[in-house]
């Protein structure tokens, strides 16, 4: 038994069995793969892999039994060399975030500023999602932090600490008669096109739920994963935004007001994710520090290594 016969097993799992998708991500031959495949199946003398004719089709009962251990095996390969890296003394190496475009656009930049100045060797890389793509970047280890509002917190084999709560707002073109209302009700904005978020991500199941709660159906004439996007439609005049309201910034989007909704939608809290079990180089608690003031590198260490909570 050798990695490469269980990065084979989580990459064939991840491809959907697809053989020659597992040889591409691992940078060797489909026939390599097969053969890597069947000399483990040999040494185990069990089937890992069910079969139609020659394609994988699935895991056998052996195979979803071993999957979990192949993951911890892949996981702790990793924390071993990143144990070797953090005490070799180098502030060098790479920090994968997983992330929203609501987070990468708005929130992160001042905390990415801080940690490159602190870090200036460290090559930092934001892949932008949605949050089950996150989600995905974060188990296979793809990513190292996951940052979203949605999906994180219920995924149990992730460490997850709440990062920052926040607000919608709407928003409108100058001149729009909303701006005369005292109070911006949930009837008032029903009455208007709406423009808001996918559903799924940045909040979007909060703005249902408020139209829901009043018994309305708003006219939602379009959706978007980010704001810039909402923005931008909202500003020809093709509706009233609904957007996260840090979203906002008066000195860019000049010809667009903003309407205070905190009291018509529930807030929103902001999750900083880790994959449980995983060993974090220094340089990674240190920017999950810069994100949450107070939280120290042994309490997120002791969070991200703790054993998971089977409710038993």
């Amino acid at each position: 038994m050798n990695f490469q016969q269980l990065r084979i097993i989580r990459e064939a799992v991840q491809q959907n069995f697809n053989l020659t998708g597992v040889a591409e991500t691992l940078h060797t031959s489909q026939s390599g793969v097969s053969k890597h495949i069947k000399d483990l199946e040999d040494e185990l003398k069990v089937e890992i892999f069910i079969r139609r004719g020659k394609r994988l089709v699935g895991l056998t009962d052996p195979g979803k039994e071993l999957l979990p251990i192949v993951d911890r095996l892949l996981i702790d390969a990793k924390n071993i060399k990143r144990l070797a890296e953090q005490f070799s003394g180098t502030d060098s190496g790479r920090l994968t975030i997983a992330t929203t475009h609501t987070q990468a656009r708005y929130t992160l930049p001042p905390i990415v500023s801080k940690f490159s100045k602190i870090f200036p060797k460290v090559e930092l890389v934001l892949h932008q999602g949605g949050p089950s793509e996150i989600v995905s970047l974060l188990a296979t280890g793809t990513a190292d932090v996951g940052i979203a509002t949605e999906a994180l917190s219920s995924i149990q084999d992730f460490v997850t600490f709440p990062y920052y709560t926040w607000n919608h707002s709407a928003i409108v073109p100058d001149g729009h008669p909303l701006l005369d209302a005292d109070s911006l009700t949930i009837e008032q904005l029903a009455t208007w096109p709406i423009i808001t978020y996918s559903e799924g991500v940045t909040g979007r199941a909060h703005v249902d739920a408020a139209f829901l709660r009043a018994g309305l159906t708003p006219k939602i004439v379009m959706s978007a994963l980010d704001a810039d996007v909402i923005k931008a439609y909202v500003e020809i005049g093709m509706g009233v935004g609904i957007v996260a309201s840090m979203a906002f910034d008066a000195s860019r989007d000049q010809g667009l007001r903003p309407i205070s909704s905190e009291h018509l939608f529930e807030a929103n809290t902001t999750s900083i994710a880790l994959r449980r079990g995983s060993y974090l180089r220094g340089f990674a608690c240190r920017f999950i520090e810069l994100c949450i003031p107070g939280m120290t590198e042994t309490e997120i260490r002791r969070q991200a290594m703790a054993p998971k909570d089977t409710g038993g």
